[in-house]
């Protein structure tokens, strides 16, 4: 009999995350659900007033700010329940019911932008002058100014925000599918005995020592989605021309042009890692070369990409024994970012046990209360990384609250990624400090160069093939199963190179990924690491002033543009130097581990 995986119900309430943090009960949500829903009509009296007097305009701008934090509470207890249960449709309603208010409030202030800009900029300098309150809205009105171009009359506004509820219809309907419809079939595990496949498990088989195993779980995988490319393709077509939709709507070049610039990221940064990551292909053919060599294989396939090269070393950790590896790993960021870090470890910040219909992958979320940690736990190496790279934002969070208002509290995606893989390094560099034994000192080393396969080269490879079905559609280009799926292809061929036998049913991995439903989301991960590096190195080798930079980034939140906050830090991602060296450190890692080997 296949492996059962357990309800949520059968879960231990110590070992979920406390979402009673936010809400003590449904009924204490629904009530607020009712509260904010009738508080919405409040935004009305503003409307055409907003001129009138710095007083007004100031009533309002704290209006709205407030309203928007209990909206951001209220849809993440909804989402956070939801998650660990997509199955569960009484979360699913709530959660649709907290998206659907999200789009009202949306409605409601969409006037808001296009009559500010309408008060002449020496009256508005007037009103932030009278009043100090004014001072937590400056990066308001500097992100307003930016965007001044692309913000329509007020009617077009409305138009715009009345369709947001639509537009992230792709998204829902691939997260549904994704994580409550679609099932795998079983296979036979290293035992002979049936096992169940799931979003959870998926990379566990592909990091299982017996082939056969590795092959069933692929095929297991992938097969299924090719039943559907179709379905998921039209969906994802559907994602892309939403995107377009607004682009054009705010006179944005591009889709990409929108979402780079709406985070303050020049459209640049992505050009230099692609081209920095292409230069750097030869180093990932050699680390290819080395897996083939190492598994003793003839032909290396996708499914060979996972499984660790240093088997003897294949341990497993206890979530324990992790959660003390980290907080040792990272004592060079004092103790004040240690503290932090206990709390979260101590107070149910953390859900990490499998249950049946639980989102798969991992994330960080909020941070009003606390911030809260999704993963599937499940006793490897790569889980305690995990962990410890969803921490870090956690982190990132954490200190973003506990210093920034709530307008600049919020950091924007392109640094997202950062702090938690710094996490990732310093952890890295810990177990290498600290392992005597040599075959173990090449499983960590081999565990870096995967991260750095994964992070750097493969979310490269995700992101091109983004910018390329995207530019697909702005050019007209259908966007079928075929296509997306022979493109996604040859970049595979191009990224893994000549000693990797790219199997015919990873043309389909690409719709399996939930990331492409966020656009230009991927890309991030990859200068991510890149930055990571940087921090890490300079937090080892310097110390205390390193510490004291990097928390100027950790706590600066959304109060300026990322690449400004991550040179507060001391590293300028404007260049693509950053990859370049994260390049280097891989290819120097790479020698280590064939000299230990």
């Amino acid at each position: 009999m296949a492996k059962r995986v357990p309800k949520r119900n059968e879960i231990p309430a110590e070992k979920r995350w406390a979402t009673e943090d936010l809400y003590a009960s449904d009924a204490d949500w629904e009530k607020d659900y009712e509260a904010i829903r009738a508080d919405l009509s409040q935004i009305e009296q503003y409307k055409g007033h907003l001129g009138e007097s710095a007083q007004t305009l100031l009533a309002y701008l704290d209006l709205e700010d407030a309203l928007s934090a209990r909206l951001e509470k209220l849809g993440q207890y909804a989402h956070l329940n939801s998650d660990v249960d997509t199955a569960n449709t009484e979360y699913q309603a709530m959660n649709m019911k907290a998206q659907m208010l999200r789009s009202k409030f949306g409605e409601a202030v969409a006037f808001a932008s296009p009559e500010i800009m309408e008060i002449p900029k020496e009256t508005l300098t007037a009103y932030r002058k009278s009043d100090r309150h004014y001072q937590v809205y400056d990066r308001y009105f500097e992100i307003s100014e930016r965007e001044r171009a692309h913000t329509r009359s007020k009617e077009v506004e409305e138009l715009l925000a009345g369709a947001d509820e639509m537009a992230g219809s792709p998204q829902h309907i691939f997260a549904l599918f994704n994580n409550a419809d679609i099932s795998f079939p079983s296979i036979k595990d290293e035992n002979g005995e049936d096992a169940e496949v799931t979003h959870g498990r998926f990379i566990g088989y592909l990091e299982n020592q017996d082939r056969t195993v590795r092959k069933a779980a692929f095929d297991s995988v992938y097969e299924t989605y090719k039943q559907y490319i179709n379905t998921i393709s039209a969906t994802y077509s559907a994602n892309i021309k939403q995107a377009q939709f607004f682009a054009k709507a705010r006179d944005y070049s591009s889709t990409r042009n929108m979402y780079t610039g709406m985070n303050g990221v020049p459209e640049s940064v992505y050009d230099n890692l692609i081209e920095a990551v292409h230069e750097g292909l030869p180093a990932m053919y050699r680390y290819v070369a080395l897996r083939k060599k190492m598994l003793q294989v003839d032909e290396l396939h996708m499914y060979d990409v996972y499984v660790p090269i240093v088997p003897q070393c294949h341990v497993t950790i206890s979530f324990e024994k992790a959660k003390a590896t980290i907080l040792k790993a990272l004592e060079p960021m004092g103790e004040t970012y240690l503290n932090a870090l206990k709390m979260g470890f101590d107070n149910r910040w953390i859900d990490a046990c499998e249950n049946a219909g639980k989102r798969s992958g991992a994330y960080s979320s909020g941070g009003l209360v606390h911030p809260y940690v999704l993963m599937t736990y499940q006793g490897t190496m790569d889980n305690m990384f995990t962990l410890a790279h969803e921490m870090g934002r956690a982190m990132h969070s954490y200190f973003s609250m506990q210093t920034q208002p709530h307008q600049t509290s919020h950091y924007v995606i392109f640094v997202a990624e950062v702090a938690s893989t710094c996490n990732e390094m310093l952890l890295t560099r810990y177990l290498l400090k600290t392992t005597l034994d040599p075959m173990m000192r090449a499983y960590v080393i081999n565990h870096f160069l995967d991260t750095v396969k994964g992070t750097l080269y493969r979310q490269t490879m995700f992101a091109e093939f983004e910018m390329k079905a995207h530019r697909m559609a702005e050019e007209g280009q259908a966007l079928t199963s075929k296509n997306l799926s022979d493109m996604y292809y040859e970049l595979n061929q191009l990224y893994f190179g000549p000693d990797m036998v790219s199997d015919d049913l990873i043309r389909y991995e690409w719709a399996r990924i939930p990331h492409f439903y966020t656009p230009f989301y991927v890309y991030q991960y990859a200068t991510g690491i890149s930055a990571a590096v940087a921090l890490s190195d300079r937090i080892l080798n310097e110390g205390e002033p390193a510490v004291r930079d990097y928390f100027k980034f950790l706590q600066g939140g959304g109060s300026k543009d990322p690449i400004d906050l991550l040179k507060l830090a001391g590293v300028d991602m404007s260049s693509p130097e950053p990859v370049r060296a994260t390049v280097r450190l891989f290819d120097e890692m790479l020698a280590e581990l064939k000299a230990l080997l």
